[in-house]
């Protein structure tokens, strides 16, 4: 996973405290969201100061170790998902929601932008009773904005099995950064969350 540089150092300054069998003032933790095309949802977190690492994968399910191929046929009940791993002593879970909020279509029902079925649907996969609660409020506050003429359908449910999906889709936006914009702009991406949120990305 790709990390820059302060937040390598911040990585290495927990692990050395562990090693040195002190216990480190802050813990990482996980947030799991669903935002469409895993692809397009690891850059917003990447960038982010605090964000260790993000990992796409599979998450919501019924099948064992599903593949790219079962998972987009949308056989198996998965829905495409990104893992954050990040420091919340530098930055907040509500801070991660707003981030994913901003990323999504919030009105979309079994969709995110041209990839169409319940395996893009949008969902916050929550680990634990704080992140439900920060997450469910977070949710009210945009439903009680008023900003769409449609419901919220973005998912709020609780965090199961999250299995990482093949080595080629991690990072793909640095791996293959031509094909990712074309992707990208081919699917209306940034047209829609413009639409919706206007220049706040």
């Amino acid at each position: 996973m790709a990390m820059n540089m302060t937040n390598l150092l911040l990585a290495l300054l927990l692990v050395t405290g562990v090693a040195l069998g002190q216990e480190p003032e802050t813990r990482l933790h996980t947030a799991t969201f669903a935002g469409g095309c895993f692809w397009c949802m690891e850059p917003p977190f990447d960038e982010l100061t605090g964000v260790i690492s993000t990992t796409s994968g599979y998450i919501g399910g019924h099948a064992t170790d599903p593949t790219y191929e079962e998972v987009s046929a949308g056989v198996t009940g998965h829905t495409e998902a990104v893992q954050v791993l990040y420091n919340p002593a530098v930055i907040t879970y509500p801070q991660l929601l707003d981030v994913f909020w901003r990323n999504v279509d919030p009105v979309a029902r079994n969709r995110q932008f041209c990839d169409s079925g319940s395996q893009y649907r949008s969902g916050v996969f929550y680990h634990d009773e704080e992140q439900e609660r920060l997450a469910r409020q977070s949710k009210n506050s945009l439903e009680r904005s008023a900003r769409f003429s449609e419901p919220i359908a973005t998912e709020i449910t609780e965090a199961t099995v999250f299995y990482s999906a093949e080595e080629y889709h991690q990072n793909y936006y640095m791996k293959n950064p031509l094909r990712y914009k074309f992707y990208s702009y081919q699917c209306g991406r940034e047209k829609r969350l413009k639409q919706l949120w206007g220049n706040i990305n």
